[in-house]
C-alpha cells in the first residue's frame, strides 16, 4: 500500500506553496491523481484541516504535473502522520452556532482573484 511506512508531515501542503498550472512535467497516467483527489474530497467531510488542500489540488485535475503530484505526495504523508484526527461532536446541553470567515485579497497567482474561506461550528465542532 502507498504511504503506510513514510515519514510524516506537520503541514498539508508545503510552506509557501504556490502551486502554478504550468508548472513541472504533465503525468503520463492522471488517472492516479485524479482517483486519490476524488476520495479526499470525500475524507475532507470528516477532515476540515485537509479541505483547503485537497480544494487547491483539485484545481488541476485535466492537466496536473509533477509538482502536482507532490504535493499530492505531501498531502497523503499529512494524512498518514494525523490518521487520528477527525471531526468530535461534542453533546452539551445548550447549542452554540458560530462562524468564522477569512479573505485574502487577490491571492491565487493564476487568475488574482479573491480566496475566501469558513467555517461555522456547533458546540465547538465544525459543522461546515
Amino acid at each position: 500500500m502507498w504511504f503506510l511506512d513514510v515519514k510524516p508531515t506537520t503541514t498539508p501542503l508545503p510552506l509557501n506553496c504556490k502551486l502554478l498550472a504550468d508548472e513541472g512535467l504533465p503525468l503520463k497516467d492522471p488517472t492516479v491523481y485524479k482517483t486519490c483527489i476524488g476520495k479526499l474530497n470525500f475524507l475532507s467531510n470528516t477532515r476540515p484541516d485537509i479541505s483547503f488542500a485537497v480544494q487547491t489540488l483539485s484545481q488541476f485535475m485535466q492537466h496536473p504535473t509533477s509538482s502536482h503530484l507532490a504535493a499530492l505526495h505531501h498531502l497523503l504523508r499529512y494524512i498518514s502522520g494525523t490518521s487520528g484526527q477527525g471531526i468530535l461532536l461534542k453533546g452539551l446541553d445548550q447549542l452554540q452556532l458560530t462562524a468564522y470567515s477569512n479573505s485574502n485579497w487577490a491571492s491565487c497567482p493564476m487568475s488574482r482573484r479573491s480566496m475566501t474561506g469558513y467555517v461555522v461550528p456547533l458546540n465547538h465542532s465544525p459543522i461546515s
